[in-house]
């Protein structure tokens, strides 16, 4: 594909003022936090720029274009017909999550999560006045995937909802649609609630077949409330902005009881950029796709070549890799012998959960030469 994204060089991305290069020392290759290296796509930069050259910078007033334009997203990328009037808004897919579970369970409630999984909904569920209820995901050396008879016991041990990860992070798992269906049943059973982070989805990998929880059916629509984003398929963290999605009476009725603020706080630069991505994205998108795929290619490569005692669990989503150093004697926590020895940033793996000891999730999103010097660096400290 032409008009391919390249990374600025180091000493460029080292004068950017984000978490990924402010978190470290210069000598440090930062390759922890979920930020890509690529300079924004074209159309996206002329939206925000084109808003702030109009001096509209003021308070986002509703969700302006972007359910109409994610709604071609969605059924050009993943075949699902959304209604655009079930596209609501708020800052990032953390609120989507807090203020989803504010208005699902009471005080106290339990809230299953699946680790190891994104170490923020350790945090996110007591932040909504929930309980957090661990139910790992299966494991068996080869494949990941939803314990669905843990996760049944959950429910009737008392659980209001689920968290769920979708693709999931760190894995860049994406849940097939029969477990997805059969979450749906088990949490239909209970009259509990899915709320699905599909933040991710835009970054499923051009081989993969992807299925958004309400697109599995009428019982997932019923119980499930969708939290999407344009932040991680186009980098746009900073700009505030994602969609909450309902798509039945109930779980609208659910959202209806958010206070106004929680639309009312939306950026209107990240309203235009993620109008912007949606409507026009695509070709960018794919071509950081393409770059992606590659540099897990070459990761894949180096590690069966050179480092095999280091596994990668390939990822169907996203440029996140996780990588199980069980093997070589780095202890629980690969990250820190990585970063104090070899410079290089990784995730801490028990951050996703106590099933992330001896893991670490690496950040692949950046140009192949500065993954090659990571990887060398990890070598040496193996080494």
């Amino acid at each position: 594909m032409t008009n391919t994204p390249v990374a600025p060089d180091l000493s460029e991305l080292r004068r950017r003022t984000s978490a990924k290069w402010r978190t470290y020392p210069d000598d440090v290759l930062p390759l922890f936090v979920a930020e890509m290296d690529f300079p924004l796509a074209p159309v996206v930069a002329d939206a925000m720029i084109a808003q702030v050259r109009s001096s509209d910078i003021g308070y986002c007033n509703g969700p302006g274009q972007v359910g109409e334009m994610f709604r071609g997203f969605a059924h050009r990328r993943w075949g699902w017909d959304v209604d655009p009037a079930d596209v609501r808004l708020t800052t990032d897919v953390s609120v989507v999550i807090v203020e989803s579970l504010r208005v699902a369970i009471a005080a106290g409630d339990p809230v299953v999560i699946t680790p190891p999984v994104y170490p923020p909904f350790f945090e996110l569920i007591p932040e909504a006045g929930g309980r957090v209820v661990e139910v790992p995901l299966q494991h068996d050396e080869v494949r990941w995937s939803l314990d669905l008879d843990g996760i049944g016991r959950a429910f009737a041990a008392g659980a209001r909802a689920i968290l769920l990860c979708h693709p999931h992070n760190p894995l860049g798992l994406v849940h097939p649609p029969e477990d997805l269906a059969a979450l749906a049943d088990l949490a239909a059973a209970h009259d509990a609630v899915v709320v699905s982070d599909e933040i991710h989805a835009p970054l499923v990998h051009p081989d993969r077949e992807y299925t958004p929880f309400l697109a599995v059916g009428d019982t997932a629509r019923e119980v499930g409330i969708a939290a999407h984003s344009a932040s991680k398929g186009f980098n746009l963290a900073g700009a505030k902005c994602a969609l909450l999605v309902a798509a039945s009476d109930r779980t609208r009725g659910l959202l209806d009881r958010q206070p106004e603020e929680v639309g009312f706080r939306t950026s209107i630069i990240g309203r235009a950029a993620t109008e912007a991505a949606f409507a026009a994205g695509d070709e960018w998108l794919d071509s950081v796709l393409d770059v992606i795929v590659g540099n897990l290619d070459l990761l894949d490569d180096h590690l069966s070549r050179h480092l095999p005692d280091v596994v990668l669990h390939r990822p169907a989503a996203s440029y996140l890799a996780w990588l199980d150093f069980r093997a070589t004697g780095l202890g629980d926590d690969p990250a820190a012998a990585i970063l104090e020895r070899g410079r290089v940033a990784l995730h801490s793996g028990p951050a996703f959960g106590a099933q992330g000891r001896g893991f670490a999730r690496l950040n692949v999103g950046c140009n192949p030469e500065v993954l090659t010097e990571a990887l060398r660096r990890i070598g040496s400290v193996l080494d």
